[in-house]
């Protein structure tokens, strides 16, 4: 395919990139189904694939003893899994499980640290990226340490409303739990509030989001915070 030739994409990390550096790397990636609950990683192995989310999303998860993982962070189509390997670290931190079926651009974990040799504006992004990624991780410690579970939840309902791409989508009260670090009562009491309040509709598992500036009034500061992290280092005012 000729580097000159427009290549649809998605992707916003990619999107960022000059044209012929978009086209070039996009020649190198393949694209890959992400079913639902696939594992794409595990925490200290190499990396054997990175993946460029198009449509559906990725949790990065943390598991602590015996408790259940808890999400630190959730990539959509506005990042990447695997981008520690700009730092010149092959090895994945935490699990990263598909909680949101869609489908991905694919490349080899060896193609794309060639690719980070051969497209100079790439590392840089990635860079930009990267800060994006650990205000996400400090975000989300200190959202679970000090605020109260119905904004978390509203906070993580948004978060996976702007990935999906779609008002309706399917998360299950013990997801939900495991996600927040919290007991499944706390969800069960903290989903009916927001349903009683007429911000989303949910029964078993099926979230639908009916007032979706509601919504975003009932989360804490965090969602707000990140949006804003992700606009300042991509000087886009587009929400993720």
């Amino acid at each position: 395919m000729s580097a000159a030739t427009p290549i649809p994409v998605v992707n916003r990390l990619i999107e960022a990139l000059p044209d012929e550096e978009r086209n070039r790397l996009l020649e190198r990636c393949e694209s890959v189904e992400l079913p639902f609950g696939a594992i794409l990683c595990e925490p200290d192995t190499p990396y054997a694939s990175v993946y460029f989310p198009v449509a559906g999303f990725i949790s990065l998860v943390m598991r602590v003893g015996s408790h259940h993982p808890l999400e630190m962070a959730m990539i959509g189509n506005e990042g990447m899994l695997g981008v520690t390997l700009a730092l010149g670290v092959d090895l994945a931190p935490m699990r990263a499980v598909v909680q949101g079926a869609g489908t991905a651009l694919r490349m080899s974990a060896e193609q794309f640290q060639q690719q980070l040799q051969n497209t100079p504006c790439l590392l840089p992004t990635l860079h930009r990226y990267l800060y994006v990624l650990m205000a996400q991780f400090s975000r989300t410690a200190a959202c679970t340490h000090f605020h109260e579970i119905e904004p978390r939840l509203a906070r993580l309902l948004l978060t996976t409303h702007d990935r999906a791409r779609a008002d309706h989508f399917y998360l299950t009260h013990e997801y939900l739990a495991a996600m927040l670090g919290v007991r499944r009562s706390g969800v069960t009491i903290a989903a009916g509030a927001l349903q009683q309040r007429g911000l989303i509709h949910y029964i078993r598992g099926e979230i639908s989001v009916l007032d979706r500036r509601g919504l975003e009034a009932a989360s804490c500061e965090c969602y707000d915070a990140l949006i804003a992290d992700y606009a300042h280092m991509f000087t886009s005012e587009a929400a993720l």
